[in-house]
């Protein structure tokens, strides 16, 4: 469907890249691959844990680590972390080495998409709304700079955002 070897899905923690990558996978025939899965399976914990011991740091090392990794794969679908966009090697990595296709939800929407998940270090304490709302601001920006393509996942089924997807990357070979 499309000549790029890989698709990287970018955007906010609740986008549904994780969901949207698998039905997308599907649908292009491709290996279906998840960044923070890989990164919690090499280190033999999950994400919380490397926050609570390496910091924020130690764990955007290991998710720098793992995309030069997939960056190399063929034909695989990308599920990134939210914050993958905050290192410029990411960023450029990202916009080399793929197409990169950017969810977007509303605020609201991520609200109650991220509301009962405790797996997500960033917002385990504080006000989960201010939180996401100033990474928002700081990461928007970003994934607007590295997206080919920019996809609305709110409200929509995943396999309705993965067959928007396949209909976008077949109007860019036009």
């Amino acid at each position: 469907m499309t000549s790029a070897e890989r698709i990287f899905l970018v955007g906010p923690a609740g986008a549904g890249k994780s969901t949207v990558g698998r039905q997308l996978a599907k649908l292009l025939g491709r290996e279906f691959v998840d960044s923070d899965t890989v990164i919690e399976q090499r280190a033999g914990a999950d994400i919380p844990w490397i926050f609570d011991v390496e910091g924020e740091a130690g764990f955007r090392e290991r998710e720098t680590q793992v995309l030069q990794e997939l960056a190399a794969r063929p034909l695989a679908v990308v599920a990134t972390g939210g914050g993958i966009v905050l290192s410029e090697t990411n960023r450029e990595l990202l916009k080399s080495e793929g197409v990169v296709v950017y969810l977007t939800i509303s605020l609201s929407e991520q609200l109650k998409r991220t509301s009962r998940d405790a797996k997500r270090p960033l917002l385990a304490s504080g006000d989960r709304r201010a939180t996401l709302e100033k990474m928002r601001v700081e990461r928007e920006p970003l994934y607007l700079e590295v997206a080919d393509i920019k996809i609305s996942a709110a409200g929509r089924s995943a396999k309705r955002v993965a067959q928007s997807i396949v209909d976008a990357l077949a109007q860019q070979l036009i």
